[in-house]
């Protein structure tokens, strides 16, 4: 196909080039800058040329060519001739030069220096480059002096019909709704050819259908695509592919083309109604059904699709209309039969509805096709469930006064079991609601009554709760509420709100109001209370104060006199009356407690002692407290001194006869006070030899006999160290056989079987008698006493 091309257009412009080169030599044209270019000689033609500028004569234009054109993939066996470049300068001799420049100069086009001929040298492509900006000059061959000063001129490429067209954002999706008119607009495409549009017909492009009729036409020149055919259909075919065709050459014969294809669908319209699957339907459900709960569904199919196939559907007639409802499934479409209200088989076995399903969305184009719904009749068979005792009422509301007496009944509730086989019931209380115990149930009949004694003060309202069982199917249970409701008897005295005590100022005035009181029942009377206040019989006569019954149920307290004096008497005491208007009257006493008080001249109250009468005016209570505080704390600290000093001075001595090994040293320093009497346990001061018996002393041998002391009781932790060492200090200063020890030191009680033995030298048989103890009588009369046991001692060894 290009190699024909190729031929073709060899063929058409080979004699116009030919033309062109011979007709050229003979066309000037005139230079792009202007100048003259005159021939070189004497300055004859000078002076002509100034004659002529003067005269004002046209000049001769220096450059001759025509304007030039190459056509472009033009190839051959030699380069092609473009044009021919000439100076009216040149005489036809060899003494000028041509030279070339600009785009493409020297690889593209070539010049002939001699003849000025240029010739293309490549094949050309106007879509890459339409044209060329050149330079030429003629120079003198021998110099390379300008003869001329440069020119400029473009070469243009031709353009040949060498593209064909493109559909460039081919291929096309486009929609057009079902059932449309003819001529309906679908969609426009546009194809793109990249030959010269001004030049010729390369670029005239004509649009035709190649497939897809009859169903679609496009527009020749506008390329916009339209429906051929009324009333196509989606449901029948949803889908077309169109190839569409655009050809150059304005569509006639040799022209190029390019062809797309463009994928119409049919969106949908509403223009089917829905229809029933079948037109009865059958189901079956039992009597105790829960309520809401879905016994049955139908299907109304719809040949359109998305919103358009959306239906609703509605329960039109029927013998259970206010039994079952009907709704939409929104992801399925089906219609689901659901239970509005309890069934009783017993009372109604079946149920005939008809259901219509209906469009949503409808278009009045369709409407002349019918109507947009469809019913269908649905058949329920109810089946027969052992149901549990149903109760006469939802709810029961029983009353019964607080002082009603025990078993005596309250209410009755009743059931019945709604089966046909009308099992027998049994009644019992739920005892997580009466958790006392306070109410009892007949099994039988369910009369209900008292078990323990009410109080409507402690509990208004008592909730139980009833369950009412087969006595055939235990599993059939049923329970209703019972509400019982303790109504008041007026069992309850008033009293008073509160404790009350009164203020009398000493300067008060006769009928002036002490005090107001308030009583509260803890009844409940329909009308309210109403209490009536007195004084007892013997104070009705009080010559001080009187009462006086307020409307808002009150009661004040008048002083019937002035002149009351603390010192005379400071406190009054006022017992009064309080009765309730209820069947039977409740009465009670209460005292009002009222004290003498001083009070300033506004009658704010300031003392309400007797002792404060007699205290100097100078001072205030708030200073003679202050004063005795202050007294009270020197004391104290005089006290803690002495006892601090007591304890400094009081000299070491033994305090225990039982057991030497109980010993107590004496420091100089102070101790800790408590924390040292709690940092140990007084009983491992002692030997528990002694704890159960008696144990004569072991260090001595005392001249005179004694009988053995009972030993003391074991010590209990926590015990009085004072108290303890002072006994043993008593003891120890009233035993004529105790030995007086300055001092001696603490050993540790080693326990029994110790294999060391006793530490201690009293009990030595060895270096006892090495001694010498007469010098002791000269230390006084209590070391002399020491010796003098010590010597009897050491007689009774030798004997």
């Amino acid at each position: 196909m290009p190699e024909r091309l190729t031929e073709m257009l060899m063929d058409t412009w080979t004699p116009l080039i030919i033309l062109w080169i011979t007709v050229l030599p003979s066309i000037y044209m005139a230079p792009m800058n202007q100048s003259q270019v005159l021939p070189s000689g004497s300055s004859t033609g000078l002076k002509k040329l100034n004659e002529e500028q003067r005269v004002l004569h046209r000049s001769k234009r220096g450059w001759v060519w025509n304007q030039m054109f190459v056509l472009e993939e033009f190839s051959g066996p030699e380069p092609i001739l473009v044009g021919r470049l000439h100076t009216d300068l040149d005489p036809g001799s060899s003494k000028i030069k041509y030279i070339l420049s600009g785009d493409g100069a020297g690889t593209i086009f070539v010049i002939n220096d001699k003849t000025g001929d240029i010739h293309a040298m490549k094949r050309l492509d106007r879509e890459e480059k339409a044209e060329y900006t050149l330079t030429a000059q003629a120079v003198d061959r021998d110099t390379n002096q300008p003869l001329e000063p440069p020119s400029e001129f473009i070469i243009k490429v031709q353009d040949i019909n060498d593209n064909a067209p493109e559909f460039v954002e081919g291929p096309y999706h486009a929609t057009v709704p079902e059932m449309s008119v003819v001529g309906t607009f679908v969609t426009k495409v546009t194809a793109t050819d990249a030959d010269d549009p001004v030049y010729g017909n390369s670029a005239k492009l004509v649009y035709s259908i190649l497939e897809g009729q009859p169903y679609f036409s496009i527009e020749p020149h506008t390329a916009i695509i339209k429906t051929a055919l009324p009333n196509m259909d989606r449901e029948a075919k949803e889908e077309y592919f169109v190839v569409i065709q655009a050809k150059d050459m304005g569509g006639h014969m040799g022209g190029l083309s390019g062809t797309t294809t463009v994928t119409i669908t049919l969106s949908d319209v509403n223009d089917n109604p829905p229809k029933f699957a079948q037109s009865l339907y059958h189901f079956s459900v039992m009597e105790d059904v829960a309520l809401g709960e879905p016994i049955g569904r139908v299907k109304a199919n719809d040949l359109d699709i998305g919103e358009n196939a959306k239906s609703s559907y509605d329960i039109i007639e029927g013998d259970g209309m206010d039994v079952f409802e009907i709704t939409t499934d929104a992801q399925t479409q089906d219609g689901i039969i659901r239970v509005r209200k309890p069934l009783d088989f017993e009372t109604k076995k079946s149920y005939t509805l008809k259901v219509e399903a209906a469009n949503i969305h409808i278009d009045p184009r369709f409407l002349s096709g019918g109507p947009f719904k469809d019913t269908a009749t649905v058949k329920i068979v109810v089946e027969d469930a052992d149901e549990p005792p149903v109760f006469s009422s939802p709810s029961y509301l029983l009353e019964v006064h607080e002082n009603a007496a025990l078993n005596s009944m309250l209410g009755q509730v009743t059931a019945h079991d709604p089966d046909v086989s009308s099992s027998p019931i049994r009644f019992s209380i739920d005892r997580h609601t009466d958790l006392e115990r306070q109410f009892n149930i007949n099994a039988e009949d369910g009369k209900i009554t008292l078990a323990t004694p009410l109080d409507r003060e402690t509990s208004t309202w008592h909730n139980i709760t009833i369950v009412a069982t087969e006595t055939r199917n235990h599993s059939q249970v049923s329970r209703v509420p019972v509400a019982i409701k303790v109504l008041d008897v007026n069992d309850n005295a008033p009293e008073f709100a509160s404790e009350h005590e009164a203020f009398l100022c000493e300067n008060g005035k006769p009928g002036q109001v002490i005090q107001i009181v308030s009583a509260v029942d803890k009844d409940d009377p329909k009308n309210g209370h109403y209490f009536l206040y007195s004084l007892l019989p013997e104070m009705v006569n009080n010559p001080n104060f009187t009462i006086k019954k307020n409307e808002d149920n009150t009661l004040s307290i008048l002083a019937k006199h002035s002149g009351f004096s603390r010192q005379k008497q400071e406190v009054y005491l006022l017992p009064i009356v309080i009765s309730d208007s209820g069947t039977p009257p409740m009465s009670s006493t209460g005292t009002l407690t009222i004290r003498v008080c001083g009070c300033s001249s506004d009658g704010t109250v300031q003392s309400c002692n007797a002792e404060a009468y007699v205290l100097p005016i100078g001072l205030s209570m708030g200073a003679l407290i202050a004063i005795l505080a202050c007294i009270i704390l020197l004391l104290v600290i005089v006290v803690l001194f002495v006892t601090l000093r007591r304890h400094k001075n009081e000299p070491l001595i033994i305090k225990d006869d039982e057991d030497v090994r109980e010993n107590i040293i004496r420091y100089d320093d102070e101790g800790g006070g408590e924390e040292d009497t709690e940092a140990f346990d007084i009983a491992t001061l002692q030997n528990p030899d002694g704890i159960n018996g008696f144990l004569p002393r072991k260090d001595i041998k005392p001249d005179l006999q004694f009988m053995p002391r009972q030993g003391l009781a074991p010590v209990p932790n926590g015990v009085d160290v004072d108290e303890f060492i002072n006994v043993r200090l008593h003891e120890a200063d009233n035993d004529p056989t105790a030995p007086p020890y300055d001092s001696i030191q603490i050993y540790g009680y080693e326990g029994k079987g110790s294999a060391a033995g006793s530490l201690s030298s009293l009990e030595s048989s060895t270096s006892d008698s090495d001694q010498n103890f007469d010098y002791l009588s000269e230390w006084g009369p209590r070391f002399k006493r020491l010796g003098e046991l010590y010597s009897v001692g050491e007689s009774d060894k030798e004997t």
